[in-house]
């Protein structure tokens, strides 16, 4: 189907977008917090299309990718970590790649290498799988260090060092990392370092009874990802990015969120508690969270939310809480009862989300401010 011009009027404006194929609504800009609702609400029914009954994880993740983070999956195989990442990339016409991680995968099968060409006599760089929009990285624990380092800075800097030269990622960059809990043998647990770069850590779970006869309705005769169509393109996607990274917090909220993080660096049971780069996460989540709801400016409850994900896997538990069966999650609790927020922030803790998600369950009401 040729692509057609599409021109809309909204606030007084004038636009034009181009629709290319079903419904592909390509360029299309984002000029209020309707705009962006609408298309992330549509982006996330293209994908339960696939994924059924996990809207929250689904959510959760697409948040991850216009937060400009990347996303850790802990789960049991075959409970839809790679079929996410596909439905995905396939929803925003995005390109991906996948490398499966064994002990023999080497650093230059993630980024790429210098190629000799025997026409021109001279080198050229062959882009490796992490030149995409998507990755995802199969069972990254049984890939050894040396190789789980390669991503680092590609991670972190959205860029790969070869050769003495170096080579910008396209934007967005999302790494969907899985890896399973049960079979250790073999694997490498993941550095501090590593864990720090994954702006969340989820697991997806099994799903119910229901939902699983609707996958296998939806499977029956093809794979239902193999006509899985895009809803927007990459360009609407960066424009979905920037105008979450104006969402508006309050000061308070800012005292908040550092808050949270330096109370799990004074808390006894704790011997790491949450880095600058987690405060950081927790506020990039949140910004896209309120604007996947419609709002221009962030609530507690958006923070809140996102607790567990951004910090459980950057605490560390010392030998002593482990030994008195403290968990990480416990000590998240503890923190966010801790913790207030002060009275001049709109939407104060328990009025929206939280506690209905992987984040945890909202305790945040008080009337003194964060770190008090």
């Amino acid at each position: 189907m040729p692509n057609a011009v599409e021109v809309t009027v909204a606030n007084g404006r004038r636009s034009a977008r181009r629709t290319a194929g079903r419904g592909v609504q390509v360029g299309r800009g984002v000029e209020t917090r309707d705009d962006f609702r609408e298309l992330f609400d549509g982006v996330v029914q293209n994908i339960e299309r696939v994924i059924k009954g996990k809207t929250d994880v689904v959510r959760t993740v697409l948040i991850a990718l216009l937060a400009d983070g990347h996303v850790l999956l802990e789960d049991m195989p075959g409970t839809g970590k790679t079929m996410l990442a596909r439905a995905i990339a396939q929803s925003i016409e995005a390109r991906q790649s996948r490398v499966q991680c064994t002990p023999d995968l080497l650093p230059s099968d993630i980024t790429g290498s210098p190629v000799f060409d025997q026409n021109t006599g001279q080198f050229f760089f062959r882009e490796g799988p992490v030149f995409a929009n998507v990755l995802l990285v199969d069972e990254v624990n049984r890939a050894t260090p040396k190789t789980q380092s390669a991503l680092l800075e590609a991670m972190q800097e959205r860029r790969v060092s070869v050769d003495n030269k170096t080579y910008d990622l396209p934007r967005p960059f999302l790494v969907i990392a899985t890896q399973n809990p049960v079979e250790l043998a073999g694997t490498f647990p993941l550095p501090e370092a590593q864990l720090d770069r994954f702006l969340l850590k989820l697991s997806m779970g099994y799903p119910t009874l229901e939902h699983e006869a609707d996958i296998l309705e939806a499977n029956s005769v093809k794979e239902a990802i193999t006509g899985l169509t895009p809803i927007i393109d990459l360009s609407t996607v960066v424009a979905m990015m920037d105008w979450a990274s104006g969402v508006s917090v309050s000061r308070a909220l800012h005292l908040y969120i550092v808050g949270l993080c330096q109370e799990t660096r004074n808390d006894s049971a704790l011997l790491v508690g949450a880095s600058t780069r987690a405060s950081l996460s927790l506020l990039r989540a949140a910004r896209v969270m309120a604007a996947s709801m419609g709002r221009d400016h962030v609530i507690p409850d958006d923070v809140v939310f996102f607790v567990r994900s951004v910090l459980a896997h950057r605490l560390i538990l010392n030998p002593d809480a482990v030994l008195r069966g403290e968990t990480v999650e416990n000590v998240i609790d503890r923190v966010v009862a801790r913790v207030k927020v002060g009275t001049d922030v709109p939407g104060r803790a328990g009025t929206g989300r939280a506690g209905t998600g992987r984040a945890g369950t909202a305790h945040t009401a008080g009337a003194v401010e964060a770190g008090a």
